[in-house]
């Protein structure tokens, strides 16, 4: 019975795929523009987002937030075929198969890598928490906090801040 040299092959592309696809997403509220420099425009049909709150905290970050721009799955794809070609270029029978699912492996998690910007912002950063009057906590993270105060009433309309 003779199998086929394929399917270690896309064994190995598929595990690398899924791999690459499970990145982290960094989690984080809704993000103002206070004051804001660049209008955002809501969608025609949206509703307008009002809330009114209390701010019950400004935090400070002189280097601002590191950013991610994501899953790179173009370079993890190419990563695992390339990983794959050269691990089959090792050892021989059932080692080569394990080989080339490992360079599969490997070469997606090093291609998912390249390409991506893991570069900190420059800019400060100031996180300001608000208690919505319906008891909900928003953070938004701004480029300048303004007149805005701990304990200010406010009102944020589309992710803008405005005191109220």
């Amino acid at each position: 019975m003779r199998t086929s040299r394929f399917a270690p092959i896309a064994a190995g592309v598929a595990a690398a795929a899924l791999l690459a696809a499970c990145g982290s997403v960094p989690l984080s509220g809704p993000v103002s523009s206070y004051p804001s420099t660049y209008p955002t425009a809501a969608p025609a049909m949206a509703p307008a987002s009002l809330e009114y709150g209390r701010v019950t905290n400004i935090e400070f970050f002189q280097g601002g937030a590191a950013t991610t721009s994501g899953v790179n799955v173009p370079g993890a794809l190419v990563g695992a075929v390339a990983g794959a070609v050269l691990g089959r270029q090792v050892g021989s029978g059932s080692g080569r198969d394990v080989a080339t699912v490992a360079g599969g492996v490997a070469g997606a998690a090093i291609g998912s890598q390249v390409g991506r910007s893991t570069t900190p912002a420059t800019n400060p950063v100031y996180r300001i928490s608000i208690r919505t009057d319906q008891g909900a906590m928003r953070t938004y993270d701004v480029p300048a906090t303004g007149e805005l105060r701990i304990g200010d009433r406010v009102r944020v309309e589309n992710g803008v801040i405005y005191r109220s």
